[in-house]
């Protein structure tokens, strides 16, 4: 007698398609990537919610997105207030996927009452994805890594 054993992918069975929904629509609630980012800001007219970068000066300096505002997780009780407006959407974001910064500055500012998403890819991504960056230096840009989207596009179809 054999008996069949699930494999890793379906040892726990999928959630229902309402479940499923339910989850991944809450997700996009707390994130947005990248590319939403960059396609949000070189649109003309109000983007409708603020970028705030959460790390330390010296990373701010080294690079960090066109319009950003600094505000690093540590200085945000003291400076949300003087630097955001609470009727006014705002994305956090840090270094990368490897890096909880941004999710500890998206709770410290929805703890203080901001809308708040999360950015995921970071400061990583946005290079990574091949979008221009400030330094203390200047602007930069690097090409495009083939494994975060086509290279001859700024379309991944997702």
């Amino acid at each position: 007698m054999t008996t069949t054993t699930a494999n890793p992918v379906l040892r726990v069975a999928p959630a229902s398609p309402a479940a499923a929904a339910a989850h991944f629509r809450s997700r996009l609630a707390f994130h947005t990537d990248v590319s939403d980012v960059a396609a949000a800001l070189a649109a003309d007219g109000d983007t409708g919610f603020v970028l705030v970068d959460s790390r330390s000066t010296e990373s701010w300096d080294q690079g960090h997105v066109p319009g950003a505002v600094h505000l690093p997780t540590a200085l945000i009780p003291e400076q949300a207030e003087e630097l955001l407006d609470k009727s006014v959407p705002v994305v956090a974001y840090c270094w990368g996927p490897g890096c909880d910064g941004a999710t500890r500055a998206a709770l410290a500012l929805a703890e203080l009452g901001y809308q708040v998403k999360e950015m995921l890819g970071g400061f990583e991504y946005w290079v990574r994805e091949g979008f221009a960056y400030d330094t203390w230096q200047g602007r930069e840009q690097r090409d495009r890594d083939p494994l975060t989207g086509p290279v001859d596009s700024s379309d991944c179809g997702c």
